[in-house]
């Protein structure tokens, strides 16, 4: 098993009946909290108008996983 860290994006519009959800896997939890911040920041850059009909928050979230084609396995567990 190794250490991967899952982005959890999550959108919120008015009058829906769910939440919209984006999701990215990481190996490391400075490229996860990094990528985090960019998304934040792209959010913050928008206008006030588009941010009224939208709300999102993000998380990363540390998670064991099997190795993964193409993923650096830098951390076990």
């Amino acid at each position: 098993m190794i250490k991967i860290f899952f982005l959890l994006m999550i959108l919120s519009t008015p009058n829906q009946h769910t939440v919209k959800y984006n999701a990215a896997i990481y190996p490391t939890e400075d490229t996860c909290i990094e990528a985090k911040v960019d998304y934040l920041e792209a959010y913050n850059a928008k206008s006030a108008e588009y941010k009224a009909g939208m709300k999102t928050e993000a998380f990363c979230i540390e998670i064991k996983s099997f190795p993964i084609i193409g993923m650096p396995m830098s951390q076990g567990v």
